[in-house]
């Protein structure tokens, strides 16, 4: 008996002390860090250079709204970085081109930066959208795994790249609100007639289901409701629409935020410029995309569990009703169907989107059980997310 104890005692500290590969040895290594391999074939071409740039960024935003601030800190921690040899100067929308203006500037060269929200250039093509949100699409978890694992970002270069530009992720800001409306509607009925302000593809989601939908810039959206000319409007996160006092002139919010689970925006550079780039800056450049992607969703989210404090102490919050959300969705499907079915480059890009969650859709099943609610809640039966 004694033997076969110190057998066993033998047999555990074998295992304690056995090297991974012992316990790889039926396998091979799971998963590759495809940076890791580029970076070494890249090690000892890449040196730190001495040249110093004063690039400018425009953009859509003015400084009042956040994603203002998402853009100055890129700009910020790629100076940091780099130790001042990329200063990026930051330009809100009409300091040096109007809002809008902002893609073509960069393209021509007239700016090296930009910063975005891909859908304000659907105009140029439809598929700019899929890399910004798509009503029942992806949410921020999902396209941080799309765009950086999946090839979500392969397509967005492709994309922009057919207008002279160079295109990383570097901004997500989470769900939006859903609607401040006068009215209260959870049932379908309810938007039968209704004014609502949005855009993108909501905007003629909505129309197909009855509404009368406006695509009004953000600066008009308060007089709109204020005076009655529409009944609803939504904008963005919680955070994001709080200083724009929303909640002083309207009674509800329609939750949830179905037309957009995830708000994605991209920084954008002029391929000649980017071109000049040594490859110490480039690398660092990506890095800071990287880093403001990772730190704008824990920021904005933050700020809006204080902003939904806020908000509750002036508007009521309405869910729609499970047969309305199903409506919403089957009508979104077909929208989206048609979509594909017109434009090529929609279909390559949703389809591939759409792969990946029928891919992920097992795991998220398996873990949706463990939904990091309250203590309390979670006991008392609130499991699921």
């Amino acid at each position: 008996m004694k033997k076969l104890r110190l057998l066993f005692s033998l047999l555990v500290i074998a295992a304690l002390f056995a090297t991974p590969q012992a316990f790889a040895a039926k396998r091979e290594k799971f998963g590759v860090d495809k940076r890791h391999v580029e970076v070494k074939k890249e090690l000892r071409q890449i040196k730190t250079s001495k040249e110093k740039f004063k690039w400018k960024m425009v953009m859509p935003w003015s400084k009042g709204l956040l994603f203002y601030d998402v853009a100055q800190h890129f700009a910020d921690t790629v100076k940091l970085a780099s130790g001042g040899r990329l200063d990026i100067k930051v330009f809100s929308a009409g300091e040096l081109v109007g809002a809008m203006e902002t893609f073509d500037a960069v393209s021509k060269g007239s700016a090296e930066v930009g910063h975005d929200w891909p859908g304000y250039w659907k105009g140029k093509n439809e598929n700019f959208v899929s890399f910004a949100d798509v009503p029942f699409g992806l949410d921020a978890e999902g396209y941080n795994i799309w765009l950086y694992e999946r090839g979500g970002l392969e397509q967005m270069q492709e994309l922009y790249g057919r207008y002279n530009l160079v295109v990383f992720p570097a901004g997500q800001t989470g769900q939006d609100m859903g609607m401040l409306s006068n009215k209260k509607a959870t049932k379908m009925a309810d938007f039968k007639g209704m004014r609502v302000r949005t855009v993108g593809w909501y905007m003629d989601i909505l129309n197909k289901l009855g509404a009368s939908v406006s695509p009004l810039p953000g600066g008009e959206v308060y007089l709109a409701l204020e005076r009655g000319v529409i009944d609803a409007a939504e904008f963005s996160s919680p955070a994001m629409n709080l200083p724009m006092g929303f909640d002083d002139i309207t009674k509800y919010v329609i939750e949830p935020g179905v037309h957009q689970n995830a708000s994605q925006c991209s920084i954008f550079f002029n391929q000649d410029a980017w071109n000049k780039l040594p490859d110490d800056l480039k690398w660092i450049v990506k890095t800071a995309a990287k880093e403001t992607q990772l730190w704008s969703y824990a920021w904005m989210e933050n700020l809006n569990t204080q902003a939904i404090k806020e908000f509750k102490k002036k508007v009521e919050f309405v869910t729609m009703d499970d047969e309305t959300i199903n409506t919403f969705a089957k009508t979104t499907h077909e929208y989206v169907e048609g979509l594909k079915a017109k434009y090529p480059d929609v279909k390559k890009t949703l389809d591939s989107q759409e792969q990946f969650r029928e891919d992920y859709a097992p795991w998220r099943e398996i873990k949706s059980r463990v939904a990091p609610w309250p203590s309390a809640d979670y006991i008392k039966g609130k499991h699921l997310q």
